[in-house]
């Protein structure tokens, strides 16, 4: 009896061993550079041509620009009905305006803003990711999710119900809890736009191309998603469900702070309302549609609308500037580089693409880029899944994140569900992931090379 007692605690032993050196590793931790994102391409601040400096400018101040509904307490109009935050860069922040969600969560103000009176989520807290809700299946009248009928539309945190501008306008806000309670809720974290314009105009030859030198490496199979209409290529969001930077700014506008603009033109009420027969109250369309349109005037400052600023800034921003020495040193980096390639990561992370020539300006021309992406979505297995289609994505197919300026992140995956880079690397291997022959490559390394791998990372 004594020796298989022994035996058990020499087990256990064994086993907190291991545990213990699968993550002896350190993640270095979220990389402090002021200049190595958030600046505008370099023939942009050349002011190559003309006027596009002041351009690129005003369209920050714009992304910048905090909302209220009519104008009347903050700066901008157009906010609501429904909205999960009141200006772009509250939630593109990090480590500068147009990157991720920042260490403290500007949602948390967001809620009771100038006399809003939104309970906040429990999902919502002070130094946790901002993030959206979505529901991936509706609910039947008995609060629970009918898995046969799909939703997975954007459910906005909070209404304008008690601000000093909204009127008598009176919201209720999504069942939250209920969606908690039932596991009829996931999260998304803001996208980084920093080099969205050079990878607006990789030219699809060049994605179908490093799709074919790939094809099968390491057991990956990713695909493109594609625009419904047109059928080209599309490559921004989570899910690659966005063709252009205009698309993806009218879309943010309209589901993250409810404006309606010229590309989304009605204001937006919860997803199934309108099937139910219950639209947005009279009393809480406040503002005539669109909010946010092209304006007539000679000044092509004013003309231009709020989602051409929006675009133009993220399409006029320069891509992140990647570190040489830290951390872990030159040496670190450069076998981390290696071992990225070496086990795979590399199949889908793509490090370097080509631009085609720009009509813009000349930096987004003809210009070797590394977003560190193929731009194509890919199955990543049940722990990753989070049921909802977007586009021809289905619920556990996503984009390779481009990982240019990962050094400067503070939350991972689609959701935030982490905030260590390792963490966010295991959580690639599950049932039916294509990464897991990758994930197994990274958990054969020796410590060391494991070490170099974040460290590589971190550089980025």
């Amino acid at each position: 009896m004594m020796s298989r007692k022994i035996a058990i605690s020499m087990t256990f032993l064994a086993l907190l061993f291991y545990a213990g050196m699968a993550y002896a590793q350190v993640d270095p931790g979220v990389r402090s550079c002021d200049s190595c994102a958030g600046g505008p391409l370099p023939s942009v601040a050349a002011n190559n041509p003309a006027g596009i400096l002041s351009f690129f400018n005003d369209a920050k101040e714009v992304f910048n620009t905090t909302l209220s509904v009519s104008g009347t307490i903050e700066p901008g109009s157009g906010l609501g009905p429904r909205f999960n935050s009141r200006n772009c860069a509250f939630c593109h922040a990090q480590p500068a305006i147009g990157g991720t969600g920042p260490a403290s969560n500007p949602q948390v103000v967001d809620a009771n803003a100038d006399g809003a009176t939104n309970t906040i989520p429990s999902f919502i807290t002070a130094n946790g990711p901002t993030r959206e809700a979505r529901f991936p299946f509706f609910f039947d009248q008995f609060g629970n999710p009918v898995t046969s009928a799909p939703n997975g539309g954007v459910e906005d945190l909070f209404t304008i119900t008690g601000r000093s501008d909204a009127g008598s306008c009176n919201l209720p806000q999504p069942s939250f809890a209920i969606a908690q309670q039932t596991g009829n809720i996931i999260f998304r974290i803001p996208t980084p736009v920093f080099g969205a314009g050079l990878v607006e105009n990789v030219d699809e030859s060049t994605l179908l191309n490093n799709a074919a030198n790939n094809a099968g490496a390491f057991g990956t199979s990713g695909t493109f998603n594609h625009n419904g209409n047109d059928g080209t290529i599309s490559r921004f969001g989570w899910k690659s469900q966005n063709k252009s930077m205009l698309i993806f700014a009218g879309e943010a506008s309209n589901a993250e702070m409810g404006i309606s603009n010229e590309m989304f033109t009605q204001e937006r009420p919860l997803p199934g309302e309108d099937q139910l027969g219950n639209g947005l109250p009279a009393n809480c369309r406040i503002n005539p549609t669109p909010e946010d349109h092209t304006g007539f005037s000679t000044s092509a400052s004013t003309s231009n609308s709020r989602i051409t600023k929006f675009a133009g800034f993220m399409r006029l921003t320069a891509a992140p500037t990647a570190s040489t020495t830290v951390p872990g040193g030159a040496t670190s980096i450069s076998n981390g580089r290696a071992l990225f390639s070496s086990i795979g990561c590399a199949a889908c992370h793509t490090p370097t693409l080509r631009t085609e020539a720009s009509s813009i300006t000349p930096s987004l021309s003809n210009a070797e880029i590394h977003p560190f992406s193929d731009f194509e979505v890919h199955h990543m297995g049940t722990r990753l899944n989070d049921n909802v289609s977007q586009g021809g994505a289905g619920g556990d197919q996503f984009r390779s994140a481009p990982l240019w300026g990962v050094g400067q992140r503070i939350f991972f995956l689609h959701d935030g569900r982490t905030t260590n880079l390792i963490s966010a690397i295991l959580q690639h291997a599950s049932n039916g992931s294509e990464a897991n022959g990758v994930i197994a490559n990274f958990n054969s390394l020796s410590p060391a090379q494991q070490q170099n791998l974040l460290n590589f990372l971190r550089s980025l």
